[in-house]
């Protein structure tokens, strides 16, 4: 049995349909099996290329028909030869002929006027300026978005190589950067007489923002040591969440793009939003003069986290040999005589003063946290002590004193807010650490990145974790979600 599909074009402008041969098969009635039944998936692509190539060059030669004479005074054009023009879709790479073409005369005076050289152009090369299928283009940077390059080159059958993946991405991503608004130091706008006259704002918007670090390149230098990507989430109960990320040191707009994170989830001028971050200079200056209602709050898990750093420390400290060890016996008399000598505090002391400063911190009191903060950090500053370990324990306490003096103001009562359900910790911003750069940048694929290709990449992995890469793509190009499929019922109608 030969089976033959063929494809049929049907043209108002031409007389009668086209037909032109895609290709035949040829299947045993007699010896059937369950492998032999049905399209193999090798003659499955052969057939869906060669329908690709059959329709894509039907569309160009029409085209090009329709391009041959001058809008304006109807003169056909004169010929100027042909070239050869490559159109990668998603079903294979099509070779195309462009056909060039002169200028007329009324439009060769214009040319001459503008003092551009160009007498002859191409129809098809001037409607074709990206090379590339938009779906096909979307593939590739959803695809790159989620796995390596050279994985998605494997899955994509070597139509693209990694370098074409990576320009592709960068061109997306710079298409994207190039739609956004300009950076500004305040996006606050209008007067608290125009925020009363807005609708009754929704609940709080929740956002936090931490960063994680990523191997670097520099050029040839594969061990350029590490550069940092701040990512965020925004969170409200009525939408899905909204992530954002960049390159704390490349780009140009990051204050931006926390707005409009934040703006795309329907943010108002009299909603309240809260902050929460890990203290850190970029990112507590990122949040600022982003909304008249903002609360800024100091993340309670990284403050335990350094507290937890400190306990650990003090084990360090409750072991040294000068303390586990037995004393040199001293004659009475000078025992008597010796005035008595400022000693480091005990395990227990320490874990005691610790626990107190968490206490304290909890409630708010940021006052009492730091006057016993202070008096841990004079209990292990003795002249006499020279022992490393108590040394560093003492460089974390001052650390940890600097740490929470410079974020005081943004220490609140996290017992209340527990127990009334509200949001303490950036925990989800973690995961969202996890999702946005560990999984693709750090963990398994262990790549060193330019500061240019990881901000380019996570801008294109950002859409596609917030589900808006489809529809930024049907922005650019309105007949990806617009393209009608005729069925035999639309026909017989």
């Amino acid at each position: 049995m030969k089976i033959t599909i063929q494809v049929m074009i049907e043209d108002d402008a031409m007389p009668q349909a086209a037909k032109a041969g895609v290709i035949s098969i040829e299947r045993s009635v007699e010896d059937l099996r369950p492998e032999t039944l049905g399209l193999k998936l090798d003659e499955a692509k052969e057939i869906l290329a060669e329908i690709q190539t059959v329709l894509v060059t039907a569309q160009a030669t029409r085209f090009q028909e329709r391009q041959c004479s001058c809008p304006d005074c109807r003169t056909p054009y004169q010929k100027n030869g042909t070239h050869q023009l490559t159109f990668r879709t998603l079903f294979g790479t099509i070779k195309l002929t462009s056909q060039r073409f002169y200028a007329c005369s009324c439009h060769q005076a214009k040319i001459r006027r503008q003092g551009q050289k160009q007498l002859s152009f191409s129809p098809l090369a001037k409607l074709l300026l990206e090379r590339t299928a938009p779906e096909f283009l979307y593939l590739q940077t959803k695809w790159v978005a989620v796995m390596s390059y050279g994985r998605t080159a494997e899955l994509l059958e070597k139509r693209s190589s990694t370098a074409t993946l990576s320009g592709h991405v960068q061109q997306v991503a710079t298409r994207v950067d190039g739609e956004l608004g300009e950076e500004q130091c305040s996006f606050i706008e209008g007067c608290p007489q125009e925020w009363e006259k807005l609708p009754e704002p929704a609940e709080p918007l929740v956002m936090g923002i931490d960063g994680g670090y990523v191997h670097a390149r520099e050029g040839q230098n594969h061990k350029a040591g590490f550069f940092e990507i701040i990512v965020g989430k925004s969170m409200t109960g009525e939408q899905s969440s909204k992530r954002f990320g960049f390159v704390n040191t490349y780009d140009t707009k990051s204050k931006r793009r926390v707005y409009e994170a934040l703006k795309s989830q329907g943010m108002q001028m009299n909603q309240q939003v809260i902050f929460l971050s890990d203290g850190g200079d970029d990112v507590r200056n990122l949040q600022l003069y982003l909304s008249p209602f903002a609360e800024h709050i100091l993340d309670w898990f990284h403050i335990t986290m350094r507290l937890t750093v400190l306990g650990q420390l003090t084990k360090g400290v409750a072991l040294r040999p000068e303390v586990t060890g037995k004393k040199k016996m001293q004659p009475r008399f000078e025992q008597d005589e010796e005035e008595p000598s400022p000693s480091i505090p005990t395990l227990e002391e320490l874990e005691h003063q610790l626990e107190r400063i968490k206490w304290y911190l909890w409630h708010g009191n940021v006052f009492r946290a730091l006057q016993v903060g202070e008096d841990l950090e004079e209990d292990l500053d003795l002249p006499e002590q020279k022992n490393v370990t108590i040394q560093k324990m003492l460089q974390a306490v001052r650390e940890f004193n600097g740490y929470i003096t410079a974020n005081e103001h943004y220490i609140v009562n996290y017992g209340d807010r527990y127990r009334n359900g509200e949001t303490i910790s950036t925990a989800f911003v973690e995961s969202t650490v996890n999702e946005v750069i560990s999984k693709r940048f750090v963990k398994k694929q262990q790549m060193r990145w330019t500061k240019e290709g990881a901000h380019g990449l996570l801008q294109v992995r950002i859409q596609v974790l917030n589900d808006e890469l489809q529809q930024t793509f049907s922005s650019w190009y309105p007949g990806m979600s617009e393209t009608p499929i005729a069925t035999e019922n639309d026909k017989a109608a």
